[in-house]
């Protein structure tokens, strides 16, 4: 099968490799379409990796044994390989388990870990139905595209009635702006790339801010009647988002933290918690009872198509990092068969 690879700073390539085999209760499935999500750091940074890629759709081709799949059945291949036993996979926070399977110890390979790739092996219980009408470039927006900020929302109650803050507008936050519509909320952005800026704004942003405003606090409290947001959600991963969502949410408000950083954040307890009384959240992905309800937002929501705005051959797989790379571009989805 072919995968794609990165060899180093800025150089991505496809390989030829041998596909796995669906073994025990976990089946083998080609993989239709791949959104592409963080790999891109690892592109920008030169980390050499031969299995990338968590998000993806397909069909199932291989089932070793009698179970809950079967060959053809269309689906979402959920991310990580969790035990599948643990009281967290149990109850649905699966993305959270502490005792992830070793893969290769199980496949006897390391091939079939990674969406870009043709085929994948996973648990069939990871594997999730997509409707008939859902094509794989709208499913596979169940992970990261939609899936993120949706578990983000859920965990802080995000409604009709708030206005709802989303610092960093790229892909996954502009994938928050499509969940915060089809729950009526409004949407104030941050975002300094100004394509971006122009997908919000079409997508149904209100307002969107440069996050290198000086005044960027004062502008967002003045569009609040000085409170300041109901809820804020940052997606940008810098420790300037994740402040301004502390200090731009008005006093009994909501905070969740959902896009990824390596940076400390200096949360002062008592000005920024306790004397505002803030609700703060920490959220990576969704429960899986959430599933039927991002799928609801993924057939129903007239966004979709704005939120996917590059599809492309994984052939091209160098051309598409080099686009994520540069900002100017929402979710790219690669067809590993092209």
């Amino acid at each position: 099968m072919k995968k794609a690879v990165i060899l180093g700073q800025r150089k991505a390539a496809i390989v030829e490799v041998p596909a796995p085999r669906a073994r025990g209760d976990w089946a083998l499935v080609k993989v239709h379409a791949t959104a592409m999500c963080t790999e891109y750091k690892a592109f920008l940074s030169g980390d050499r990796r031969d299995s990338i890629g968590h998000e993806g759709a397909g069909e199932v081709v291989e089932v070793a044994g009698p179970g809950p799949l079967k060959e053809g059945d269309r689906v979402v291949i959920m991310p990580q390989y969790p035990d599948g036993v643990c009281p967290l996979c149990r109850a649905g926070d699966y993305i959270y388990c502490e005792n992830n399977l070793d893969y290769a110890g199980y496949m006897g390979t390391t091939e079939g870990k990674g969406t870009f790739a043709q085929y994948v092996a996973k648990p069939s219980w990871l594997l999730l139905p997509i409707p008939d009408d859902v094509s794989y470039e709208h499913a596979t927006m169940a992970i990261d595209g939609i899936g993120a900020t949706f578990g983000a929302f859920e965990a802080i109650g995000v409604s009709a009635f708030d206005t709802v803050l989303i610092t960093g507008l790229g892909p996954v936050g502009l994938g928050g702006v499509v969940n915060a519509r089809f729950r009526g909320a409004r949407v104030i952005g941050v975002e300094p790339v100004p394509w971006r800026v122009e997908r919000a704004r079409e997508m149904g942003a209100e307002v969107v801010l440069d996050p290198h405003d000086g005044n960027i606090l004062e502008r967002i409290r003045a569009l609040t009647d000085g409170r300041g947001v109901d809820c804020a959600v940052d997606c940008s991963g810098t420790v300037a988002g994740e402040r301004l969502c502390l200090e731009a949410t008005r006093r009994r408000g909501r905070v969740a933290y959902v896009g990824e950083s390596n940076q400390d954040l200096a949360i002062r307890v008592s000005p920024d918690l306790i004397r505002k009384g803030l609700t703060v959240v920490g959220s990576w992905h969704y429960n899986l009872r959430h599933y039927p309800a991002v799928m609801k937002v993924i057939r129903e929501s007239p966004l979709i198509n704005l939120l996917i705005s590059h599809v492309m051959p994984m052939s091209r797989v160098q051309e598409a990092f080099e686009l994520l790379a540069s900002g100017e571009c929402a979710k790219v989805v690669l067809r590993p068969w092209e």
